[in-house]
């Protein structure tokens, strides 16, 4: 065999060279993850295969990135859930209907600035002007008829559009139209009441025939009216033992503000379809996707049916749901052409859908959220940051110890627990937001900034965390005799439990919370102003305190 030359050998190496770098190349390949592996993994981490969960599409530039069903379709048999499920979807109604409005608006048959007694001529305006925008923005002032305390009791009974209108036109305003923005599920009943009036048909059917035939979405429908046999996830609510179906709910009374149900494949042809435009005119679109703007001058962040925001720095368009049973999701990213939609049959007590949401679309257009891996931190550390904290002028963000935990709470919402990444850093477990706190020469906390959306906001130390009401240690077995179910009126139960040394209180169709003895025959909760009482060792009724009312309540 004739020897190589130098210059041979050399053109040799550098000839393999590319092939080994590219076998390098091809094993990196295989080790990293694809985009749909680390979706799947994203969402699968946040629902357990045996209680309720959830159905997840993502898309982006129109293709398919993940399409899956994570958890239990119905817990009733242990029924596993199928991507192509068909589920309540809550107020994401809203866009639907707004969308129809836009509808008419284009033919002539409204307009956005009609005051609302053009199509109830007798409703009570009070010489006020609320127009149709005013009910598409949230922004009438009009009271919600499902904030009412009673709102529970009657929530099963079938009502016609003009009951429902009447149950609630009479309440007053809360506030000036127009001049502040509060979400308001009787503005879209109003719409979809419009809609009937000027289309001539029922809601239900001006939905089917105008939208969801035209676009292909067969398993989309006002419930009740469905026109395809796709089978439906069941809807659950989170009970003292487990997991159970959710509390009946007559669909004629969300209507057009929460009454469609549908998959996560017709939604994505429903992106599309506003995507590329259909419909309605671009001018209709921008304004459907422009938030409101209020009488002072600010912008409310919401459209038409679509909240407007950003997402790691990028422009969202998106809308969540609520309704028994049932907790979802929707977004799209405009500019980076994603779209994903999550939609779960629990209404409590599983992953917020909105947080999975945006997760995943975060991740999908490469941008993710920052992962934290949580740490123990000692009451004396936690000391530090205990304090009253100015987000704005006239609005502060409280911190507190609750044994090992710090809690946190915006003035006017519920507190939540964070969760320590380093001495003096914490986030949200169920979100994406943190904050660190920024230390003074004492060791004390001067002040806190909040990281979100890739924004830094800084927050001084104002004053000292208010007094909490004080929690007293009590035997198990007082409390226990306690345990049970107490009926606030027909069809409406609060129900006591205890897990462990954790004492929790649940009403019908409404999530578990947690409530803390103050002695052995008061217990109140720290998440709303609310308190039960018992007349001493007597456990045949109890007495809800809330909202300036008390409610007797006897055992069942």
């Amino acid at each position: 065999m004739p020897k190589l030359s130098a210059v041979c050998v050399a053109v040799l190496v550098l000839l393999g060279a590319p092939a080994v770098h590219a076998q390098e190349a091809a094993k990196s390949a295989q080790a990293a993850p694809s985009l749909e592996a680390r979706l799947d993994a994203l969402v699968g981490a946040s629902y357990k295969p045996n209680e309720p969960g959830a159905t997840v599409i993502v898309v982006k530039d129109g293709k398919t990135l993940l399409r899956k069903a994570y958890g239990i379709a119905d817990t009733q048999g242990m029924k596993p859930m199928e991507a192509g499920m068909v589920l309540r979807l809550g107020s994401i109604t809203k866009q639907f209907t707004a969308v129809g409005i836009l509808m008419l608006a284009e033919e002539g048959k409204l307009a956005l600035t009609d005051d609302i007694t053009r199509f109830f001529p007798d409703y009570p305006a009070k010489g006020r002007k609320i127009t149709v925008e005013h009910l598409l923005t949230h922004t009438s002032g009009i009271a919600s008829y499902t904030s009412r305390t009673d709102y529970p009791l009657t929530m099963g009974r079938d009502v016609t559009p003009a009951q429902m209108i009447d149950s609630f036109k009479n309440d007053p305003l809360d506030f000036e139209p127009g001049t502040a923005y509060r979400y308001n599920n009787s503005g879209y009943f109003l719409l979809g009441a419009i809609i009937e009036k000027v289309s001539g048909m029922p809601y239900a059917k001006f939905v089917e025939q105008r939208i969801f035939v035209p676009l292909g979405m067969k398993d989309t429908a006002y419930e009740g009216y469905e026109r395809s046999k796709t089978a439906h996830a069941a809807g659950h609510t989170q009970g003292a033992q487990g997991y159970e179906h959710s509390t009946p709910l007559s669909m004629s009374q969300p209507y057009a503000a929460g009454s469609l149900v549908s998959s996560v494949d017709d939604l994505a042809r429903w992106d599309a379809a506003v995507s590329q435009g259909k419909l309605l005119k671009p001018a209709s679109w921008k304004r459907a996707f422009t938030p409101y703007t209020l009488a002072d001058g600010k912008p409310t962040g919401y459209g038409y049916g679509w909240q407007v925001g950003s997402l790691q720095g990028v422009p969202v368009v998106s809308h969540g749901g609520g309704i028994n049973g049932f907790s979802t999701y929707a977004l799209r990213l405009p500019e980076q052409k994603v779209f994903v939609a999550v939609l779960s049959n629990a209404d409590g007590g599983v992953a917020n859908p909105g947080v999975v949401a945006s997760k995943a679309a975060a991740l999908a257009m490469g941008k993710p959220f920052r992962e934290f891996r949580e740490i123990a931190l000692d009451a004396a550390t936690l000391d530090r940051y205990v304090g009253v904290y100015e987000v704005e002028k006239g609005v502060t963000r409280s911190f507190r110890r609750e044994g090992e935990v710090l809690v946190m709470q915006r003035s006017g919402r519920s507190p939540m627990r964070l969760k320590a990444f380093s001495p003096n850093g914490f986030y949200l477990p169920d979100g994406y937001d943190w904050f660190e706190f920024v230390l003074d020469d004492k060791g004390r906390a001067a002040s806190v900034n909040q990281y979100f959306d890739g924004k830094e906001l800084k927050q001084p130390r104002i004053g000292d965390a208010p007094a909490e009401r004080t929690a007293v240690k009590i035997a198990n077995e007082a409390y226990d005799k306690r345990v049970g179910r107490y009926q606030l009126a027909p069809g409406f139960i609060l129900e006591l439990s205890r897990e462990g040394d954790r004492y929790y209180a649940q009403a019908t169709g409404q999530g578990k919370l947690e409530i803390f003895a103050a002695s052995d025959t008061v217990f109140f909760a720290r998440a709303v102003d609310a308190e039960v009482r018992f007349d001493g060792s007597d456990s045949s009724q109890l007495v809800l305190h809330q909202n300036g009312q008390q409610i007797k309540a006897p055992r069942l």
